[in-house]
């Protein structure tokens, strides 16, 4: 490859200035971007969030819509018609069945962008279970084209289990945490192939829905995009809740008021 060719890949995946910006600012921020793939991250109940996502969206104007809460069955069921009546789409989803925060705070996010292809990246959750029990490799074939396949490095496989533990209220048992931070690791590499699917099928732009921690990108959805297609333009979102001072694994960060829950350790009590 000629040095102007290797140039041109480099501009063309590197990212955009990492800084905290506010919600208000992020659109703009999205047409100066202009990505390909843009990743958009989320507190799953903060309506706030949802609403800066259906900013994103409005401002990108993708071409396909993917979505951490669908599986490829329910986003089959999408139409421009539905979204008009989100009721009615919230019913074909069925999505107070899900487990997933009010469908009205997710509602926007669709509207911003009717037209659409919507594409859902869940797995099956047999396929997730196998993943907390079996290497990577075995459960999800494309493992080594997004560098999943290979262990974590010691150091960061303990500091993924201790996190994980600290967000499940410390109430998980010691012998779960390898699996499930292998579980998060295969959700991470679904959603990036699922992401490139999209991509390859309309032409972009994409905008991907996911919670935060997915759109990290050091280690989740937008690093493994990178690894396997190195030369498409990525912007990772992430949007955070009060606490969360200093520099984050985004291009762009927001940081918002926490949203009104009560408290998550109730259930492991």
């Amino acid at each position: 490859m000629r040095i102007s060719a290797v140039l041109v890949a480099l501009s063309l995946a590197a990212p955009v200035a990492a800084e905290e910006i506010s919600a208000a600012d992020l659109p703009a921020r999205i047409i100066a971007a202009e990505p390909r793939i843009a990743v958009l991250g989320e507190v799953h109940d903060n309506a706030a969030h949802h609403l800066a996502q259906a900013a994103a969206v409005a401002a990108l104007k993708p071409k396909a819509l993917v979505f951490e809460m669908l599986d490829p069955a329910q986003a089959a069921k999408v139409t421009p018609d539905l979204i008009a009546t989100p009721d009615e789409l919230a019913k074909a989803l069925g999505w107070e069945a899900s487990g997933w925060p009010d469908f009205a705070i997710y509602a926007p996010i669709f509207a911003a962008a009717p037209t659409a292809r919507i594409y859902g990246a869940a797995l099956p959750r047999d396929q997730v279970r196998r993943a907390m029990k079996e290497p990577l490799a075995q459960v999800f074939p494309e493992a080594a084209r997004f560098g999943i396949d290979a262990p974590y490095p010691a150091e960061l496989q303990a500091r993924l289990e201790a996190e994980t533990q600290a967000d499940h209220c410390n109430a998980l048992p010691v012998e779960m945490l390898p699996g499930m931070v292998a579980a998060q690791r295969l959700r991470d590499g679904a959603f990036a192939q699922t992401t490139l699917q999209a991509l390859a099928d309309t032409g972009g732009p994409v905008a991907v829905i996911t919670g935060s921690g997915h759109a990290r990108a050091d280690r989740a959805v937008p690093a493994l995009i990178a690894k396997a297609e190195p030369g498409v333009k990525l912007l990772s979102l992430g949007q955070l809740e009060r606490p969360a001072a200093g520099d984050q694994p985004f291009d762009l960060w927001i940081v918002t008021d926490p949203a009104p829950r009560e408290d998550p350790c109730k259930a492991f009590q």
